[in-house]
């Protein structure tokens, strides 16, 4: 009455051909991270550059929160240094370009960060453009 052999064989089938995809590019980055323009007069970043290429977002959306809502503005690195949580004051104050630091990366990675609808680009303001 069933076809059992059939259904499963479909199954087994349709499971592999929704799965392509994911087994298809394992052990693949999506993507080459692009060549950085990195400060010239810094050698280090607040934390661990690998940890800031993870993590940066996360940082950056604490900071807000904890600025606005807790009324903090320093931030303690893992290494205890102190910072103002600020990404025009801190994270612009190295990474000057946001063409070749932000936009090269996030382009490539094809996500588009809100943090410009608040902020402006240091060289922005240098144009007069705001």
């Amino acid at each position: 009455m069933y076809d059992a052999g059939k259904i499963l064989t479909g199954l087994v089938i349709f499971l592999l051909l929704l799965s392509f995809p994911f087994w298809f590019s394992l052990g693949q980055a999506s993507y080459e991270t692009p060549e950085l323009q990195l400060p010239a007069d810094s050698q280090e970043c607040i934390e661990d550059t690998e940890w800031m290429r993870k993590n940066h977002m996360e940082l950056l959306d604490d900071w807000r929160d904890i600025v606005v809502r807790e009324g903090e503005s320093v931030y303690v690195t893992s290494e205890g240094d102190e910072f103002d949580m600020s990404l025009q004051k801190t994270c612009m104050d190295c990474h000057t370009s946001k063409e070749e630091f932000c936009d090269k990366c996030h382009n490539a990675a094809s996500v588009d960060p809100y943090c410009w609808d608040c902020h402006v680009a240091p060289e922005e303001v240098a144009n007069g453009q705001q």
